[in-house]
């Protein structure tokens, strides 16, 4: 399962985690979102152990998604090493994903 993640918890969750880390930053009322989540549960499981598969409301994430600059969501960021180094914006094909976190390992 995709951790939750919140302002609160941003710092540890994602900046200082020791694996590479994907964070999906949607909101409950968008569509295209809603239509990635399972997508990003499926990797979460793919991935456990290996990498942090993470989400983030943008309502309750307000500080993270003005520091990383989230315009749109559904809004995919890859972090490795606590820097944001891709993103992917839009609902995408989950290949597109894998391909992206792949590349952090």
């Amino acid at each position: 399962m995709a951790e939750h993640v919140t302002d609160a918890n941003f710092e540890e969750l994602v900046l200082k985690s020791d694996k590479p880390v994907m964070v999906d930053f949607g909101a409950t009322w968008c569509g295209p979102c809603k239509a990635l989540a399972p997508v990003v549960e499926q990797m979460a499981e793919k991935y456990a152990g290996r990498a942090v598969i993470a989400k983030a409301d943008v309502e309750e994430c307000p500080e993270a998604s003005a520091q990383f600059r989230i315009r749109n969501v559904p809004t995919v960021l890859f972090f490795k090493n606590g820097e944001a180094v891709d993103k992917s914006v839009g609902n995408v094909p989950p290949d597109i994903l894998t391909e992206k976190l792949e590349k952090l390992f």
